[in-house]
């Protein structure tokens, strides 16, 4: 498994974009759950703290693919500087907006504002598709990548939660917008890996969507980000359910620690199977598996019953970025990437707002059927996209596509 990774980082280049996108990446995962925490600090009001984190979340998914397109027909260190620039006074912004009890209609404002902040996942990946297009390292980089995203997940959310807690009310945001200030610089700063602008690219203004293919893995992912948000929301009413509201904490950290696992063991494998069958696999094994948190009877089986399902979601998103390298031009790359990013994200928030409706109606164990349903729409999706997949992924000429 070792060679593999050693062989991976000593690339010129690699490790220096590993060590900084795993600083880039974090503000990701603490701004939402810290304008959260800061929010029902200050006010006690919890739709209000939902709703304003909701309205960045949503602005950022939608936002997101076109500063990609940008950022494709620009370059990163054009575009990346601005935006990331603007998200951050904005951020600030809804901070003191916050401090100074300012109306709630100003922080929906400043909150939608914010959501400019740049998809770095989708930055992440295109440089290392940049590095390794082709070749066999990618698998294990997006791997890697993928792991990383993990243990951003797992420590992100906490260290805001922490933060804001233990200090004040705006610590925690306040410290995610300094690592994005931190993290981009230092990932613009490794020059060596950006990816190059495609000349003709800056004329395009067709939708990466059109391209046969993304559009079945922007649906199956939307379906599968409704899977992990109903999961999220799910454990947290059934841990409450059994009378242990902290083992919410431990149970999603197996879900996470199941998928790092799998991930990195699936770095290490070199897989001959066609990549579109490796995708339908992965989501049949995603589906089947979400089906299992349902009969756990406490919130120990519930834990391992987790770790079992998240072993499939870092293979499965593995999968799903080889994919794309393979069906997206490479003057489409991040705007394509952010666009599998924007479904899963949507399916997140969506999965959570589902979940809640089915547990105040019918209880706890209830909103683990969400995902169940999720998760057979996900490979009905799949089957039907399955045969453009083929063709996509076996075609190596660029198209054009309408406007």
């Amino acid at each position: 498994m070792a060679n593999h990774y050693r062989e991976l980082l000593t690339t010129p280049g690699a490790t220096g974009l590993a060590l900084a996108s795993s600083i880039a990446r974090l503000p990701q995962a603490m701004i939402g759950i810290g304008i959260i925490t800061m929010l029902v600090q200050k006010t006690g009001v919890y739709w209000l703290a939902g709703a304003v984190a909701g309205t960045f979340t949503l602005a950022n998914a939608l936002l997101g693919p076109h500063i990609s397109k940008l950022v494709d027909q620009r370059g990163q260190s054009r575009v990346l500087p601005v935006v990331t620039a603007f998200s951050i006074v904005m951020l600030l912004a809804l901070i003191i907006a916050v401090y100074l009890e300012a109306p709630a209609a100003l922080l929906f404002v400043l909150a939608a504002l914010a959501g400019t902040m740049p998809s770095m996942p989708s930055m992440i990946r295109a440089r290392w598709t940049q590095l390794f297009r082709g070749k066999p390292q990618l698998h294990t980089a997006f791997s890697l990548d993928t792991v990383l995203t993990e243990l951003a997940y797992i420590v992100g959310p906490p260290l805001a939660i922490g933060l804001s807690v233990s200090f004040f009310a705006e610590a925690g945001p306040l410290v995610a917008v300094a690592l994005l200030a931190v993290g981009v610089t230092a990932f613009l700063l490794q020059r060596q890996t950006e990816p190059k602008v495609h000349v003709g690219n800056k004329t395009s203004t067709s939708s990466t969507l059109l391209i046969p293919g993304v559009r079945t893995i922007v649906f199956a992912l939307l379906a599968m980000g409704v899977i992990g948000g109903s999961i999220d929301v799910a454990v947290v009413a059934f841990a409450s359910a059994e009378g242990w509201p902290a083992s919410a904490s431990f149970i999603l950290a197996a879900y996470a620690f199941g998928s790092m696992v799998a991930g990195l063991t699936f770095g290490a494998l070199r897989v001959s199977l066609p990549i579109e069958k490796q995708f339908f696999i992965g989501i049949l094994v995603t589906a089947v598996t979400g089906v299992l948190p349902i009969f756990s009877p406490d919130v120990y089986i519930l834990s391992g019953l987790l770790f079992i399902a998240g072993m499939s979601f870092a293979p499965t998103m593995v999968v799903v970025m080889n994919l794309g390298t393979i069906i997206l031009p490479p003057s489409r790359i991040t705007e394509g990437l952010t666009w599998m990013t924007t479904g899963i994200s949507i399916g997140v928030a969506l999965g959570g707002m589902l979940a809640g409706l089915i547990i105040d109606a019918y209880g706890a164990r209830a909103g683990f059927a969400v995902g169940i349903f999720a998760g057979l729409v996900m490979v009905v999706v799949v089957l039907f996209g399955l045969r453009t997949l083929g063709v996509a992924s076996s075609a190596s000429v660029e198209p054009v596509y309408p406007s």
